[in-house]
């Protein structure tokens, strides 16, 4: 998972961190920058919805079955501003032999929740 980590660009790029992962679940922090910001001054919700995708990515990837997204569906409750540190955690709900369902909360650094997404994954066999 730490290789598949590393050779995400995207994650990369925006400064996102790996904190743990286990198997159907993750973990990763992203710190806000001026960057990602929308014309309004907050966090842009791309950029919430990226870490939460992330996080997915990591969690179904996570029984050494390789798994792809077939959808993402996700709610934001509060904004966010320029220096603040998210936290993205996925958690499996429901693992199948062909697909998998799984929770991410995103959270502020004080506990707050930010954003909540529920992904679907399809699990490529052979």
């Amino acid at each position: 998972m730490n290789e598949l980590f590393r050779n995400d660009i995207v994650a990369g790029e925006l400064g996102m961190k790996l904190i743990g992962f286990g198997a159907g679940s993750s973990r990763l922090s992203m710190t806000v920058t001026n960057k990602m910001l929308n014309a309004y001054g907050a966090g842009h919700g791309g950029i919430i919805y990226t870490l939460a995708d992330v996080a997915f990515a990591v969690a179904c990837n996570s029984h050494g079955v390789k798994a792809v997204g077939l959808s993402m569906n996700i709610n934001y409750r509060r904004p966010v501003k320029e220096g603040d540190t998210l936290f993205a955690e996925a958690r499996e709900e429901s693992l199948g032999r062909t697909t998998a369902l799984y929770r991410i909360r995103i959270e502020d650094g004080s506990g707050k929740l930010v954003a909540v997404a529920d992904g679907l994954a399809y699990r490529q066999q052979g």
